[in-house]
């Protein structure tokens, strides 16, 4: 085992949550500029420890634990690498907030598969990075879209249906994402069996996903045009299906409209509602400027921004 490093970042969804349940798309975007890193660092005595900001200990202590899908999914790479006695220390350094739909745990899955395979010098094709990564989504998550895995492995915007590959989109090539934490943990299973309940029982849920699967494509088309100010009505029309599906919140709302009021072009809830981030699209920096003060003071706890002028590659 070599000391190694492995690297990941957050990820938003731009447009299509709750509705790719049903087999409409989604458009999830890579935030390149919240990182996370998993350093591995050999140990002797046979000692395998874990640093970080979520858990700190013994690996062998993790099973009872919020660390528990992360534990069994190192515990299978040891395995596969035959290393099973092997002695490290894993330190995750992470800039993303947990529970607010920016992927933190698919990109801890992800930062450590890469992490190993490089600490064993072994090539990882981008489809077994993705297998490896679904060993802890499923425990943690149960029956994971695949969403959160696929875009914070990923360099560009992600097409996304469920049972299908995800395709590469166009990335804009100017504008800045701003994104806004609400301080409240997203309540992922609440807002599934939510909308679930709805699409079930009520014609209207099942016309409002149909919407936001038509307003997901126009949003893909704009993207490839660079149609910033088409981008933000199909994210104003999709905040508005998600409202009609019961999945935002009085604090997502006057979020939403204290952006659109700073002169956003679109600014929608992102991932399941009901807590989680709030995500604005603006023309430029001075723009953004203005969108993420106005954000703060309706309550946004932390902001990022994401100049897509300038977003690199993982």
């Amino acid at each position: 085992m070599l000391a190694a490093i492995g690297t990941s970042h957050a990820k938003t969804i731009l447009l299509g949550e709750h509705a790719v349940v049903y087999g409409e798309p989604a458009i999830a975007i890579p935030i390149s500029t919240i990182r996370l890193r998993a350093e591995i660092t050999p140990q002797p005595g046979g000692q395998q420890t874990v640093t970080s900001a979520f858990y700190n200990g013994a690996l062998a202590a993790a099973a009872h634990t919020n660390f528990a899908g992360v534990a069994t999914l190192i515990r299978q790479l040891l395995v596969t690498f035959d290393a099973q006695d092997q002695g490290f220390n894993l330190n995750i350094i992470s800039d993303l907030p947990p529970e607010r739909g920016m992927g933190s745990s698919a990109a801890t899955a992800v930062a450590i598969v890469r992490a190993f395979y490089n600490a064993f010098a072994t090539d990882l094709p981008h489809a077994v990075l993705l297998r490896w990564a679904d060993v802890s989504e499923r425990q943690i998550h149960g029956n994971p879209s695949g969403i959160d895995a696929a875009t914070v492995s990923a360099t560009r915007p992600q097409w996304l249906i469920r049972g299908n590959q995800p395709q590469n989109l166009a990335m804009p090539k100017n504008g800045v994402l701003v994104i806004a934490d609400t301080g409240v943990q997203g309540q992922t299973k609440l807002a599934v069996q939510a909308v679930a309940a709805r699409y079930h029982a009520d014609v209207q849920a099942r016309q409002e996903i149909a919407r936001i699967g038509v307003v997901t494509r126009q949003a893909a088309v704009a993207m490839a045009e660079n149609d910033l100010v088409t981008l933000g009505r199909c994210m104003n029309s999709d905040q508005q299906n998600l409202v009609a599906l019961g999945v935002s919140t009085p604090q997502i709302d006057a979020m939403v409209q204290a952006g659109l009021k700073a002169d956003a072009l679109g600014v929608k809830l992102t991932g399941s509602g009901m807590g989680g981030c709030v995500i604005a699209l603006t023309p430029d920096g001075a723009t953004a400027q203005k969108v993420a003060a106005a954000m703060a003071r309706a309550g946004a706890i932390q902001i990022w921004q994401h100049d897509f002028s300038t977003a690199e590659a993982d």
